[in-house]
Order: C-alpha cells, then structure tokens, then sequence
C-alpha cells in the first residue's frame, strides 16, 4: 500500500509491502525507491518492506538548497513513529547507506540489524567534496540529463551495459529523472558529512556489508574498511557487478539479503 508521511512541511512518499520483521530500504543519489523493486517483490512474502522517496528525490518533494544527512536520518525516525515500528533491520545503497550509518548514530535502540551495500564510511578528500558542491551547482543550471549520463558508465559495470542494455537504460532514466534541486541539496549536505569510521567499532546490532566487486565509486576495499572495524559483520562481494548490485545482480544480491535476514529475525509465513 502507498504511504505517505508529512516532515516537517514536506510529503514523504512511499510504500509499505508485507509483514513481518520491518525492513526500511533508503536509496542512494540520485535515485529513487524503484531501484529496490527486485527486492520488495521478493522479500515482502517474509517482512514488512518499506521504501520511500527521500525528501527531495522521486515523488517527495522539497525546495531546500541544502539537506543534511541528519535530516534524512529525522526522516526515517518520523516514519518509524508513523508506522509504529519499535526497532526494525535498515539497509541503504550508496548515500543511502551513509544515511543508515547516521540514523544509528542517532537513534541506535531502534536498528535491529544494517545493511550497508555499496558505500564508505570515511570522509571524501577535499577535492571530492569541493566536485560535490560544484555538481551540485552544475545540475541546478543546466538539468540532470548530461551528469546522469557521465554517471552511468561509474554507476553499473561495463558488462551490465553490453549485457543488460535494459538494466542500464533504466538506471540512466531514474537518474534523468531525479529533481536537480533535491539532487543538489543532497549533495552539498552530503559533502559536510561526519566521518563514520569512528562510529564502526561501537556497531552492536548485526551488519551485512555488500558490494560490487566492479564498483568504480565505492571499490571492494571500502568495504573491506567497513567489515574490518563492525564486531562480526558480514562481507559479500558480487562478482562482475558494479555500484547497483540491486538491479544488476537482483536474484544474488535478494538471496544474500534474504538469507542474511532469516539468520537474524523469524520469517512470516
């Protein structure tokens, strides 16, 4: 079913599917919740799966310049109140999963488990922030559609473009079609980000880290960062795939997730 949930002045939308142990899947930049649709299809037959638009992104609107983690982070506590969730397993891709880093840091009682797929903890150098905000500045004159298509070939692996023409060619319409303001505000917040390297040791909740082992944005060795320093996390590296194994690899990468889940949390019949 379709949910919505107002923030703050702005309209978070979003979909709840299934029952069970809740699972909240944040997207990453600048996508939208439709590159989980692989894995709510599958999952929802055990858990209750929840996806939404990020403020700014897909169909949740919003006109600030700037959005900080810390307000994603609010907004996933507001929709945990709204959904009357006690605790609930969060998992997110790229931004999303820096995103789900700081949501723990803020509210680390409600996360039963994380799943931080195709991300890094560490701060970017100097000069990846400064490209951050002048992307930023870019897409907010001049549109979406040129920077998507310079992002593509980083986004998913060259074999995914030569063998799942389809796949690519979604990936590139979903980030065509995120808004330059939302995109843009993201990224100057994002730029400003806090290091999470100090916050992985202090991690008490199981941790699944997953990544391409062709990702050209966050390679195998950030994951292998992250996994290192959380007590007992589990890593997963899926081969011949790059920064989005949720459409590029959907059955490996679903089954990881599923059975990392079923370790951890009673499956609904």
């Amino acid at each position: 079913m379709n949910q919505v949930v107002e923030v703050l002045g702005t309209l978070l939308m979003g979909e709840v599917s299934g029952s069970g142990y809740p699972l909240i899947l944040v997207h990453g930049h600048p996508f939208d919740r439709s590159m989980w649709n692989p894995q709510i299809e599958a999952l929802q037959t055990h858990y209750k799966v929840i996806t939404f638009d990020l403020r700014g992104y897909g169909a949740s609107e919003s006109s600030a310049s700037y959005v900080p983690l810390h307000r994603f982070a609010e907004d996933i506590e507001a929709i945990r109140q709204a959904l009357q969730l006690e605790q609930f397993a969060l998992a997110g891709l790229s931004m999303g999963g820096q995103i789900a880093l700081e949501y723990y840091r803020c509210y680390p009682q409600r996360v039963g488990a994380l799943l931080l797929l195709d991300t890094f903890a560490t701060l970017d150098s100097a000069a990846g922030q400064q490209q951050r905000r002048d992307n930023a500045d870019r897409i907010t004159r001049y549109g979406m559609a040129a920077y998507a298509a310079e992002l593509l070939p980083g986004m998913v692996a060259a074999a995914t473009i030569e063998h799942q023409p389809a796949v690519a060619d979604f990936v590139l319409r979903m980030m065509q079609a995120a808004p330059p303001t939302g995109a843009a505000a993201a990224l100057r917040g994002r730029a400003d980000r806090l290091d999470y390297t100090a916050l992985l040791p202090t991690i008490q909740v199981p941790v699944l880290v997953l990544v391409g082992s062709e990702d050209a944005f966050t390679p195998v060795a950030d994951a292998a960062f992250m996994q290192e320093r959380i007590p007992g996390a589990q890593l997963a590296v899926l081969q011949g795939v790059g920064h989005l194994p949720t459409l590029e690899a959907p059955v490996e990468c679903t089954e990881i997730i599923a059975e990392f889940l079923s370790r951890h949390f009673p499956l609904q019949a």
